[in-house]
């Protein structure tokens, strides 16, 4: 198997074409679905769902997600998620950065994470960095509650 872009060091673990997993599956490294799965996924690693795959979940949580198959459930990819062409998603999704191809059927919401902006104290002008911090403030200020 290729070794993918996305992987976070580790393993890989594939579950197979003809295998079906119902349950909590926990992991920290790469996961590969080439079946069926049904169930929640909890992981700070890569999740791939591969074309003719099919999960079926109460939740989905990964670092970075992949789908090129079908997924019925919610989903949150902390740093990204990407869906292929010719992938069909229903459901929330939570992601920092999200890629959508194009023929893909997309049912649901989209929330978009923040990311905290990096500060380095210790190469700036103290002027400098409280003026950033003044600026974020007002950022965070302006946005009204829910």
């Amino acid at each position: 198997m290729a070794k993918n872009e996305h992987y976070v060091s580790g393993n890989v673990t594939i579950l197979g074409k003809d295998t079906e997993f119902e349950g909590v599956l926990e992991y920290t490294d790469n996961l590969v679905v080439t079946g069926k799965f049904s169930g929640t996924i909890k992981s700070n690693g890569y999740l791939e769902i591969s074309e003719d795959a099919e999960c079926r979940v109460d939740s989905m949580s990964a670092s970075s997600v992949i789908i090129s198959g079908t997924v019925n459930g919610n989903i949150n990819a902390h740093s990204r998620l990407e869906m292929k062409s010719g992938s069909h998603v229903v459901g929330d999704v939570t992601t920092k950065k999200l890629c959508i191809a194009d023929d893909v059927e997309f049912h649901g919401s989209v929330s978009m994470l923040e990311e905290v902006p990096e500060i380095d104290v210790f190469s700036m002008e103290p002027a400098e960095y409280k003026q950033q911090m003044r600026n974020s403030d007002r950022n965070e200020s302006a946005v009204e509650p829910l």
